[in-house]
């Protein structure tokens, strides 16, 4: 945590700097949001949300003599991204994370997996917004996310008494995830250079979080490669201030 205060200390004394030039605008946001996991296979289904937190430095570019359209840009920590998966079949699971013998390696039909992940994002969008009434503006902001994942931790809550939290799952999380949102709100304007944002933005991951080198175990059947695809979508609660 102090590595994570010392590198936003150097990016907001950097922010103000470059908020003196006309064509910049800087700020940070504290937002949590609500993460829940998507998948393309019928036997596996999302079973549950994780409460998160998105803390960032927001760059914004003007493009227009208005100041009415931007680039936005940013560097930013998310934390608790994921969900939880309900596995219909049992199988092994989370193999590359944990060893042979390990009586979590092999998990019963309809096991709850739940994901518990960390990373560093880098957001790049186009915000447009209205002109100003009174105090407010209002902006919308499609925005690609390229998410970089620092750590994951995992959970299992299945059949037969079986529940462990806190397992290190990094090994079977992608290292990286892109994906594709779009956010709305409102900018309040309390002095020349300050305004503070709300809004919400919601986000659709479309490469897979997952590793699949897992098996399905299915009764009476050979067991199967799990190669299905999970994504992650998320709902944020957009809070910031820009200068």
């Amino acid at each position: 945590m102090k590595k994570i205060a010392f590198l936003f200390s150097i990016l907001m004394l950097a922010g103000v700097e470059l908020s003196a030039q006309s064509a910049f605008r800087f700020g940070f946001q504290l937002s949590p949001n609500f993460t829940w996991m998507a998948n393309n296979e019928r036997t596996i289904n999302g079973n549950g949300s994780n409460l998160g937190l998105k803390v960032g430095v927001i760059g914004e570019k003007f493009i227009s003599a208005q100041d009415n359209y931007m680039v936005t840009f940013g560097i930013g920590f998310a934390f608790n991204q994921g969900g939880t998966l309900k596995h219909d079949i049992g199988g092994d699971f989370w193999t590359n994370s944990l060893d042979e013998g390990d009586p979590l390696r092999t998990l019963p039909d309809g096991v709850n997996l739940k994901y518990g992940i960390q990373y560093i994002e880098l957001p790049l969008g186009l915000k447009m917004r209205t002109q100003e009434f009174g105090y407010l503006r209002y902006y919308i902001e499609p925005a690609f996310t390229l998410g970089i994942r620092t750590q994951a931790r995992g959970s299992v809550d299945g059949a037969g008494g079986i529940s462990e939290e806190d397992i290190p799952i990094k090994k079977d999380v992608a290292f990286l995830n892109l994906s594709l949102g779009i956010g709305a709100g409102v900018e309040y304007s309390i002095g020349e250079n300050l305004s503070l944002v709300g809004g919400l933005a919601f986000q659709s991951g479309f490469t897979d979080v997952s590793k699949n080198d897992g098996v399905q175990k299915e009764a009476g059947q050979p067991p199967v490669s799990e190669d299905s695809k999970a994504k992650i979508n998320s709902l944020t609660i957009r809070i910031g201030v820009m200068f």
